[in-house]
């Protein structure tokens, strides 16, 4: 048998597009023959993936996974939504989830890190599922929340299976009170996040850029208003609250009572909990936001079948 050298995978690879280990046992498998070797990853249906790699996936799957007091979220997407119900793919999101808990919510680390059970690593697992279901498939981003001392809550909206779906949260909370409480209400706090959808934990963190940008739009339209400088600065500073009772977590009006703020809320669990709770921080993750889909008129692309 021929010595393999690393320059051929890689120039296999770059024929391709199938993972390092698929092209190794290719050229393995024809004896180093660089032509043979992607005629049998195409009847294997490997090299299949590379041609598929520049089609939009903004479909897919968000999943969460806990482990204590920490958690991760991860987006994996597909072309459509129906591969969001094939269960190979649901297996594949699941264990990348908790691969991403592992590796800390590096995606570089996660899409290099071992596949189980399979001599593959996470991003070449995902060229082989791209080649069985036949549709591109994209490993997006991941992050990783946790608390110090407390507990980690989840919510997964329109779940297809537990710990996938649509838009998946995670809330940390730091606290040495009770556990079950604490995890009940960082459960309550991640649906709340999930409905809301704030920019951040409180005011101090917000996004420093963004309040100026908001500020001038707010001193433009008062000025409009015609009336002096001083009202113009108080009218400004009123709608800048109001601004933060929009996209700050514990500025925000708790969606399960529809009257009480969050900070409220968490001052009147410290007494229930039995000690201080303080939000961590917390991690929304709604599929495909962000994405630039490609819009499609199906009754032109019917037509234009028909007639040609």
């Amino acid at each position: 048998m021929a010595q393999i050298t690393a320059a051929q995978v890689k120039e296999l690879r770059g024929k391709t597009g199938a993972g390092m280990m698929d092209c190794k046992k290719a050229l393995q498998e024809t004896d180093g023959d660089m032509e043979a070797a992607v005629d049998w990853l195409r009847t294997k249906g490997l090299a299949a993936a590379a041609k598929k790699s520049g089609r939009v996936a903004a479909e897919g799957l968000v999943a969460v996974t806990t482990d204590g007091a920490r958690g991760a979220v991860i987006e994996i997407n597909s072309e459509t939504d129906f591969v969001a119900r094939n269960d190979q793919f649901q297996a594949f999101v699941k264990t990348a989830a908790g691969i991403a808990l592992d590796k800390g919510g590096d995606m570089e680390a996660v899409a290099g890190a071992p596949y189980p059970d399979t001599g593959r690593n996470v991003s070449e697992e995902l060229t082989h599922l791209i080649a069985t279901i036949g549709e591109n498939m994209s490993l997006r981003r991941s992050a990783v929340v946790g608390a110090e001392t407390g507990a980690v809550g989840s919510y997964v909206h329109s779940a297809v299976a537990p710990g996938l779906g649509k838009i998946a949260v995670l809330v940390a909370l730091n606290s040495t009170g009770d556990q079950g409480k604490l995890e009940e209400l960082a459960r309550q706090l991640a649906m709340h996040v999930a409905a809301a959808t704030p920019q951040s934990v409180s005011v101090d963190d917000l996004d420093a850029a963004a309040v100026e940008r908001e500020r001038a739009v707010l001193i433009e339209q008062a000025k409009d208003s015609g009336k002096p400088d001083n009202i113009i600065e108080k009218m400004v500073e009123g709608r800048l609250r109001k601004f933060y009772e929009e996209v700050v977590l514990t500025e925000q009006t708790w969606v399960i009572d529809g009257e009480t703020k969050v900070a409220k809320v968490l001052e009147q669990a410290a007494k229930d909990v039995g000690a201080p709770v303080e939000i961590a921080g917390f991690i929304r993750f709604a599929l495909g936001e962000g994405i630039e889909k490609e819009e499609s008129d199906f009754a032109a692309e019917v037509a234009a079948q028909v007639s040609g």
